[in-house]
């Protein structure tokens, strides 16, 4: 016979992000916490135990994740991931030997995402708040939402037994209620009212259910649904609020990145500008303007996809840049190679010219190798410059200059003026 282990409750957590947290509030969450884990885990072995042997368990079909086995599996993810974060807690509570940063960072690892890599399967579902495979929620949220996912198994498996203290029960629902209450004030205008006839609704039935227990009827039977009941709610409600904190932060981005592109656009087509009028052949290239894509959308599937689409044009805008700064920088860099055979001709023939492109080469005008330079410049310094044209005179100038150096050296070697 298996027996029913106590149900873990999260204890109220201490302050708000931003704000330290006082050692006396600390040490008393710590210690809450750590008896909600110890609590929970024990909860969830015996959750686990029971759904291997449930008819309803899904543990044939392996790939289901929305199933006793899956949530199951979704409990413990949110467990390990309140247990870890405990630890790091622990580590920065240092038994006590806290100062004003450490007391802020306590808040910090309460307060902030947790940020846990969830098994892909587990993240694709509906109900989970996650992020790019990591789950969206703070600590307390994932604490909640592990207390309802507990709660729901309980109910679906069974594991109340009829002489459980109702009193305590209810007492936790009222409790679980409340908090109830304050997520639907939180929730926007276009879900605040069902979610709150849902609620009403709720507080109706345990109402009835308390009225029930007083006048003496056994109200065993009815705790359990209603339990299961609140929890899904609850649960809803914390992925909610996750999914449309992350779908707020996404349009931020979206609007920033929406903003950096179009600064970007700007700034490659004024480039592309430029070097159609610089070099032939210039790339021929569409430069997208990401005002094409309309606002930004405020829901969290649209501003997905947008963002989506964000990336698309940021590599496009990537590619264009590429192209024209390269057909840009290759009419410099044969400027610069120009410059510095004309140097090492001007070494060469003995000449004190620099052999800068303003210069006249060495060698005087009939010079051929003065010729092929003076023909390179000018190529280069047309609008738009030959490239092709341009690559062959500088390649020859090379080829020539290589050519009568060659020709000194021997001369040299045997004597000859």
């Amino acid at each position: 016979m298996i027996v029913s282990a106590a149900t873990a409750i999260t204890p109220a957590p201490p302050g708000h992000i931003g704000s330290a947290i006082s050692p006396e509030d600390a040490l008393r969450y710590l210690g809450a916490l750590g008896a909600w884990r110890d609590q929970r885990r024990a909860e969830l072995d015996l959750l686990d135990e029971t759904a291997l042997n449930s008819p309803d368990s899904n543990s044939a079909n392996s790939g289901s994740t929305t199933g006793l086995t899956g949530d199951v599996l979704l409990s413990m993810a949110l467990w390990k991931a309140v247990a870890d974060r405990h630890d790091l807690l622990m580590a920065t509570w240092d038994s006590g030997r806290v100062g004003q940063a450490e007391r802020e960072r306590l808040s910090t690892l309460i307060w902030g995402r947790l940020d846990a890599t969830l098994d892909p399967r587990l993240a694709r579902r509906p109900d989970v708040p996650s992020s790019s495979g990591a789950l969206a929620v703070s600590l307390p949220e994932a604490m909640r939402l592990s207390d309802a996912l507990a709660a729901s198994l309980r109910a679906r498996l069974s594991l109340d037994p009829a002489e459980a203290d109702v009193t305590s029960r209810v007492r936790q629902l009222r409790a679980q209620l409340e908090r109830l209450r304050d997520r639907v004030a939180a929730e926007p205008p276009g879900t605040r009212d069902s979610v709150s006839r849902k609620l009403a609704m709720l507080d109706t039935r345990l109402g009835e259910l308390v009225d029930k227990a007083r006048r003496g009827a056994d109200v065993g039977g009815l705790v359990g649904p209603f339990e299961a009941d609140a929890a899904r709610m609850e649960r809803d409600l914390i992925v909610g609020s996750a999914t449309r904190a992350e779908a707020a932060k996404d349009v931020t981005r979206a609007g920033e990145l929406r903003a950096e592109l179009e600064a970007r656009g700007a700034a490659i087509r004024d480039l592309a500008s430029r070097c159609v009028v610089a070099v032939d052949p210039a790339p021929r290239l569409a430069v997208p303007d990401v005002a094409a894509l309309g606002p930004v959308p405020q829901t969290a599937a649209g501003v997905g996809a947008y963002l989506a689409r964000l990336a698309t044009v940021s590599r496009a805008l990537n590619f264009a840049h590429a192209s024209y700064a390269r057909a840009m920088d290759e009419r410099e860099e044969l400027r610069g190679r120009l410059e510095a055979y004309a140097v090492k001709a001007a070494k060469t023939s003995g000449g004190g010219s620099t052999g800068h492109a303003g210069d006249s080469h060495p060698g005087g005008a009939d010079d051929d190798l003065g010729e092929l330079f003076r023909r390179a410049r000018d190529v280069l310094d047309a609008r738009p410059a030959d490239m092709a044209r341009a690559r062959a005179l500088v390649a020859a100038y090379q080829a020539y200059l290589a050519s009568r150096s060659t020709q000194q050296e021997t001369r040299g070697q045997r004597g000859t003026p």
